[in-house]
C-alpha cells in the first residue's frame, strides 16, 4: 500500500509536469510573437461600407430575465450598416423572458432593425440545437454569436470582419473582458484565470498555427465553414470546441484578436461557477473522446500540432491528477517518516516541483501586461486562484470522468445576475439553486482532511508539504463555505420576504 501511494503521487506529479511543459511552450511562443500579434491586430484589408458583407448576429437565450434587455440594447448599437445586419434572438425560454424579448423586438423593429424573435417547438440539442435552428434561416454569410451575459463593443464587427477577406478563415475569436471583475474575491480569481487563457493559450495557439478553439461567444463564424465542418452538433456539452476542431481539421483557419475586448459578466455565486465548470470540464472530456482519434489520423498535421492538440483536448484531466496528488500527499508524510531509505525516490519526485514555476509564469505574465501593481496582485491572486481550483478538483473530476465514460447529462446553463459592484444584490435571483447537496458536505470533509495533513506535518516536524496542504484546505474550505453561506443567505432573504408578504 505504501508503494502504491508513492507511485500514484509521483505519477500524478509527473503527468502534471508534462502537461505544464506544453503550457511552457505556449508561454515561450507568446513572448516571442509580439510582432506577429501586432500584425494580426491590423485589418487584413480595408473594406468600404458598400462592400461590407451581410452578418447575422445570433443570441442564444434561455431564461435570461435579468440580462436579456442589456444584451439586445448592446447588439443593436453595433456599428454596422442596418441593411447588412440581421439579429436573431434564439429564445428557448419558458418564463417571463419570452415577454421581455417580444417587447424589445417589437420596439427595435419599429426603429427599422432587422431583428427576429425565434422560438423552437422544443429545446432539442440545447444551445447547439438553437444555433443550428437559427442558421437555417440566417441571412448573413457570417455569423456573430454572443451569450446572454455579454455586452459587445460597438466596433466589434468593423474590427473583426476584415479578416474574412482571406477565404480560408472560418473563425475570428476575441478576448473576453469582465464587466464585474471587482465584485468580489470570487470574480477577481475567475478573471485572473481567464486572462491567462485568453492571453497565453489563445494567442500562443493562434500565432504558432496550432489547433485552437472558439470560446462559444464573442466571435464570428463563416457560415460556409460551419456547414462544411458538419454543423452544430449536440453530442458534447462544448459544441464550440467540437466544431472548432472539426473545421480546422478540414483546413479552415482560426484567427484570434487579443486586442478586441468582448466584455462579459462573471458568475458571482459558487453554485453558478460550479455549473459553468462542470459544463466546461465535462464537455472538454467529451470532445477528447470524440475527436482525438480524428486528430491523430489526420495526415497533414505535424507532430507538434498533434501533441498540443492532445494536451488541449485532455486539459480537463489535470483536475483528476490534482485530486490524486492532494489525496496521496497526506499519507505520504507518514510514509516519508517511516522510510528514510526511500529519500532518493522523494528527491526524484521533487524534480517535478518545477510545475510551480511554470504556473507562476503562465498566470503572472498576463497579470504583468494587464494590471498595474502586478507583483503585489500576483502574490495574492496566484495562491488564492490555485487554492480555488484545488477546491473544485473533486467536483471537476466527477465531471471529467462522466465525460470520458460517455454519460449523457443535459446542458446546464450558468445563471446570469446583472451585477457589477459589491453593492449590487443578487440574492433574489430566481435561477440560482440554493439547495445544499452531498457534494458540498464532502468538500467540507476534504477541507478537514487537509487540516489533518497540517496537524500531521506539525506532529512529524516535516513541513515540506505544508503549503500544499494549506492551499488544499483553503480551497475546499472556500468552495464549501461559499456554498453554505450563499445558500443560507438566500434562505434568510426569502424568509424575510415571506414575512413581509404575510404581514401585508
Amino acid at each position: 500500500m505504501e508503494i502504491l501511494v508513492l507511485l500514484l503521487y509521483g505519477l500524478a506529479l509527473m503527468l502534471l509536469f508534462f502537461y505544464n511543459c506544453g503550457q511552457l511552450s505556449l508561454i515561450l511562443i507568446y513572448l516571442r510573437s509580439k510582432r506577429k500579434r501586432l500584425l494580426t491586430a491590423k485589418p487584413a484589408s480595408v473594406i468600404l461600407p458598400v462592400d461590407l458583407p451581410r452578418v447575422t448576429v445570433q443570441l442564444p437565450v434561455y431564461n435570461e430575465l435579468y440580462v436579456v434587455d442589456r444584451l439586445i440594447d448592446a447588439v443593436v448599437q453595433l456599428n454596422y450598416p442596418k441593411d447588412k445586419l440581421d439579429i436573431q434572438i434564439l429564445d428557448d425560454s419558458t418564463d417571463e423572458t419570452v415577454w421581455l424579448i417580444a417587447r424589445k423586438v417589437a420596439t427595435y423593429q419599429q426603429l427599422g432593425f432587422d431583428i427576429q424573435h425565434i422560438q423552437r417547438p422544443d429545446r432539442t440539442g440545447f444551445k447547439a440545437g438553437a444555433l443550428a435552428y437559427g442558421l437555417n434561416v440566417a441571412k448573413g454569410e457570417f455569423i456573430a454569436i454572443f451569450d446572454a451575459d455579454f455586452v459587445p463593443d460597438p466596433e466589434f464587427l468593423i474590427k473583426a470582419i476584415p479578416h474574412f477577406t482571406d477565404p480560408q478563415v472560418a473563425i475570428v475569436q476575441t478576448r473576453w473582458g469582465h464587466l464585474n471583475e471587482e465584485f468580489s474575491l470570487l470574480t477577481q480569481l475567475q478573471a485572473f484565470g481567464l486572462n491567462a487563457h485568453f492571453t497565453i493559450e489563445q494567442s500562443g495557439r493562434h500565432t504558432a498555427g496550432l489547433l485552437a478553439n472558439f470560446n462559444g461567444t464573442g466571435g464570428i463564424w463563416r457560415k460556409e465553414a460551419i456547414t462544411d465542418a458538419g454543423g452544430w452538433q449536440s453530442d458534447t456539452l462544448t459544441e464550440d470546441l467540437d466544431l472548432s476542431y472539426r473545421a480546422q481539421l478540414k483546413g479552415w483557419k482560426f484567427v484570434y484578436r487579443e486586442d478586441i475586448n468582448s466584455p462579459a459578466e462573471l458568475p458571482v455565486a459558487m453554485n453558478a461557477l460550479k455549473s459553468q465548470q462542470y459544463r466546461w470540464m465535462k464537455g472538454a472530456a467529451e470532445c477528447a473522446r470524440k475527436l482525438i482519434g480524428r486528430v491523430l489520423r489526420t495526415p497533414n498535421l505535424s507532430l507538434t500540432i498533434k501533441l498540443h492538440a492532445l494536451f488541449h483536448l485532455f486539459s480537463s484531466a489535470s483536475f483528476i491528477l490534482v485530486l490524486i496528488l492532494g489525496v496521496m500527499s497526506v499519507p505520504l508524510l507518514y510514509i516519508r517518516s517511516q522510510h528514510p531509505e526511500w529519500e532518493w525516490a522523494f528527491r526524484v519526485i521533487n524534480l517535478f516541483q518545477a510545475n510551480l514555476f511554470i504556473l507562476i509564469a503562465f498566470y503572472g505574465i498576463p497579470l504583468w501586461f494587464l494590471k498595474s501593481n502586478s507583483k503585489a496582485k500576483l502574490l495574492w491572486y496566484f495562491p488564492m486562484y490555485s487554492s480555488l481550483m484545488m477546491g473544485l478538483s473533486l467536483h471537476n473530476t466527477i465531471a471529467v470522468i462522466e465525460g470520458y465514460l460517455g454519460r449523457r447529462t443535459p446542458f446546464i446553463r450558468t445563471p446570469k445576475f446583472n451585477v457589477k459592484t459589491g453593492s449590487d444584490q443578487w440574492s433574489a435571483n430566481k435561477y440560482v439553486s440554493h439547495q445544499l447537496n452531498w457534494m458540498t458536505m464532502i468538500e467540507g470533509l476534504f477541507a478537514a482532511y487537509f487540516l489533518g495533513g497540517l496537524v500531521l506535518a506539525i506532529y512529524l516536524q516535516d513541513y515540506r508539504l505544508f503549503f500544499l496542504h494549506l492551499m488544499f484546505m483553503v480551497g475546499f474550505g472556500m468552495v464549501s463555505m461559499y456554498s453554505l453561506y450563499q445558500a443560507n443567505y438566500r434562505l434568510t432573504v426569502q424568509q424575510r420576504v415571506n414575512v413581509v408578504k404575510v404581514a401585508g
